[in-house]
């Protein structure tokens, strides 16, 4: 990781006049572990200037769970390898229920890629995951289209709200 990176981060969020407190930077569990003590102080400055941080990839095996209750992380992602197959494989479910379990009980957003149908969706809502990932909710967008898809979909919330 390049010790550089907590200045190139302030000067952008400086430059486009962005809180730093909506940033959030994602991090590979590899690029954690290939140098952590760095790793950990670059992350510290970085966590500091308000940014929050984000372990992508989580489960994959590169981890190390010492370092991750010392690092300044406020989410994990979980990888879609497990997420995709946890419907039929109890091993990738008991992968899934576990590290949600872990992520909760040490106060991160919690955050599952590869959520692919509705059945998956909604073992994710019901074990606690803050957040889903995948062509379920959408398939990529354009800027102007991802517009239109979150104003549909606040309409359809505020309708529900009102209800």
């Amino acid at each position: 990781m390049d010790s550089r990176l907590p200045e190139q981060v302030a000067s952008q969020l400086a430059k486009w006049r962005v809180p730093a407190s909506q940033l959030t930077l994602e991090i590979t569990e590899s690029s954690i572990m290939a140098d952590p003590v760095r790793t950990k102080q670059i992350l510290d400055s970085i966590s500091n200037q308000g940014v929050s941080l984000s372990v992508d990839d989580f489960g994959i095996g590169h981890s190390s769970l010492s370092y991750l209750k010392q690092l300044p992380v406020s989410e994990i992602k979980i990888d879609r390898s497990f997420v995709m197959d946890m419907q039929n494989n109890a091993n990738d479910a008991v992968i899934v229920r576990s590290t949600v379990d872990l992520g909760r009980n040490l106060g991160m957003r919690i955050v599952a890629e590869g959520v692919e149908d509705a059945p998956t969706y909604g073992t994710l809502t019901d074990l606690g995951c803050d957040v889903a990932q995948g062509y379920f909710i959408s398939r990529p967008l354009p800027g102007i289209a991802m517009t239109q898809w979150l104003t549909e979909r606040r309409s359809q919330a505020e309708d529900v709200l009102a209800g």
